[in-house]
């Protein structure tokens, strides 16, 4: 007895269905981002911003160690030779990679998102995650407290010791949460828009310290105000380390893949070279307790 056409009409549609439902992208089981992307991560041809390209972002200026000469398409830099080492392993050579200009707090703020990653030292919080999708963390950071030689905050041994200074550090950042959080001055924190401008504050003596990751303090005291040091850095929070995350809009198909792509970098060696040819200066600092 053969079934009713209605019947077959029917199942062919519960076919469908199914197979539909298991080619859509599954609900994560954990904060981490899966690092199986099936045939959605086929190389060179993922659903991108634009056909066959990558669109990545950052802010401006792009900083160094991050990006060397505020170029980030040079591939010069640790994250912009991040950048480019990623987009390899999504199929998209150098000639694929478009590079746009984004904000730091825009590139995590809720919104639809008109890149395919933001690469910007930004530090993977449950509270972004509300907003964006993180990849896989491609780096371990510290915040480290910067303050020019001599001055009463460049004496600190301790928390307790900075709590009178007063102390500075960029909009949106951990460096500002590590501020309001961990040292909880007496005096509150001067937030600035950019970097420069908490950089400037500190020449001008207008901060005792600012905060600052810390492969970015070795760099500013180092090239950029000579006369400042590091006073120290700050432990890890919760006993996990702080990471930064390639940004990518909340819900992407492409989150899994991009994950993927820094997780073989991890495993292959790959960041661990990047990271020692152009952060080799980031050694270590005294810890602040």
């Amino acid at each position: 007895m053969h079934p009713a056409p209605r019947a077959l009409c029917r199942a062919a549609a519960v076919v469908a269905l199914l197979a539909a439902v298991s080619c859509a992208p599954q609900p994560e089981a954990s904060d981490r981002p899966s690092a199986s992307g099936g045939d959605t991560c086929e190389k060179g041809k993922l659903a991108t911003e634009n056909s066959g390209k990558l669109t990545i972002a950052t802010d401006e200026p792009a900083y160094e160690p991050w990006f060397k000469d505020d170029d980030p398409a040079s591939g010069k830099g640790f994250e912009s030779a991040v950048a480019y080492a990623v987009a390899g392993q999504l199929g998209y050579g150098k000639d694929k990679v478009s590079w746009q200009t984004v904000p730091f707090n825009k590139a995590f703020a809720p919104g639809e998102k008109t890149f395919d990653f933001d690469i910007n030292q930004v530090s993977v919080s449950e509270e972004r995650r509300k907003a964006v999708d993180f990849s896989s963390g491609y780096y371990d950071v510290r915040q480290a407290v910067v303050a020019l030689k001599g001055s009463k905050a460049a004496k600190a041994k301790s928390i307790a010791d900075l709590k009178e200074v007063k102390l500075g550090a960029q909009v949106g950042t951990t460096s500002l949460d590590y501020i309001d959080d961990v040292v909880k001055p007496e005096q509150a924190a001067a937030v600035f828009g950019k970097n420069d401008q908490a950089k400037s504050a500190l020449k001008n003596g207008q901060v005792g310290a600012i905060v600052v990751d810390l492969p970015t303090a070795f760099y500013i005291t180092g090239a950029e105000i000579t006369d400042a040091t590091i006073v120290g850095q700050f432990e890890n929070q919760g006993g996990t380390p702080e990471q930064f995350g390639l940004v990518l809009d909340k819900g992407s198909a492409l989150t899994p893949c991009v994950s993927r792509a820094v997780d073989a970098l991890r495993e292959d060696g790959t960041l661990a070279k990047l990271e020692q040819r152009w952060l080799s200066d980031a050694v270590d600092a005294p810890v602040l307790k």
